[in-house]
């Protein structure tokens, strides 16, 4: 296979067959971070689709002495927020009544898949879905969370926090499940 700096190069050319095999290389693994961020895997694939049009078209900007893939994640993350915005209106809001009677439930150390936890994670309120995976899986701050996201610092905190309560609580639930 042609060397990683020489498909980046093509692609500054917009060879078609560069641009193709950027894509090979990296869909899946994209995919699999646009899927954390989605409500379903038709969305996952049409953030995917619209990252790598961004890719395309901003791989002049792409400085060669930076991780490549690191790059492209950043802009699959940032395609990510950007489509919860543009679909925030039309999520329901949960309120924080409807967690009151919530507990946190300690570690049961069970074994889960990855498509379990996935899947989990995907169940979340996407407000609590965002936060939990810009601030647990991504590492970014709170206060870069509430920047991107466009809400307070104090938000995103609480977001997490309730949204770590729910991830447990559906744990414990398929725990008890597989029991």
């Amino acid at each position: 296979m042609t060397d990683i700096k020489q498909i980046i190069a093509d692609c500054k050319k917009f060879d078609k067959k560069a641009q193709k095999m950027l894509y090979n290389k990296y869909a899946s693994l994209m995919l699999g971070i646009c899927m954390r961020y989605a409500k379903d895997k038709q969305e996952a694939e049409d953030i995917l689709q619209e990252g790598f049009l961004k890719v395309f078209s901003k791989i002049e900007q792409y400085n060669k002495d930076k991780s490549f893939d690191a790059w492209i994640r950043r802009i699959m993350i940032n395609t990510s927020i950007t489509n919860y915005r543009k679909n925030l209106k039309r999520y329901y809001q949960e309120e924080i009544e409807d967690y009151k009677n919530y507990k946190y439930l300690p570690d049961n150390n069970a074994d889960f898949t990855k498509d379990e936890l996935l899947n989990a994670i995907r169940s979340l309120p996407r407000g609590y879905q965002m936060v939990f995976n810009l601030y647990a899986i991504e590492g970014y701050k709170h206060k870069e969370i509430a920047k991107m996201l466009d809400i307070t610092e104090t938000t995103s905190k609480s977001q997490y926090h309730r949204a770590r309560i729910l991830l447990q609580t559906k744990l414990a639930e398929m725990t008890k499940e597989k029991i």
